[in-house]
């Protein structure tokens, strides 16, 4: 009964090892692009805000104000174009299998 108890255990053990080392996947298709090129699209706007906050919080407000405006300034710019992009070549896979363009896939 021991050795039982001891061998489910092992498998166990095997089992939560091999599945906490996996990297997490999922299917990329048309139609999640779609959907990341319509929210980047819309949602561009939000990384003027979000990059002063977190220039500010990371440096100081001056930064934030100053360097922080900048790159959100830029990151609209790039988030924005990447959304209509994406929007425009949905149905293709480019870049290969649907992959995301920018990281992270979205702005929050």
């Amino acid at each position: 009964m021991a050795k039982r108890w001891v061998r489910g255990a092992l498998v166990l053990g095997i089992v939560v090892s091999a599945l906490s080392f996996s990297t997490a996947c999922y299917a990329q298709d048309a139609f999640t692009k779609l959907g990341r090129g319509v929210a980047n699209t819309l949602t561009g706007w939000v990384e003027l805000p979000k990059n002063i906050y977190s220039t500010s919080v990371e440096d100081n407000a001056f930064a934030g104000v100053t360097l922080g405006l900048a790159k959100g300034a830029g990151m609209t710019i790039v988030r924005t174009g990447a959304g209509i992009f994406e929007l425009a070549t949905f149905p293709f896979p480019l870049p290969e299998d649907y992959k995301p363009i920018l990281e992270p896939e979205y702005v929050f």
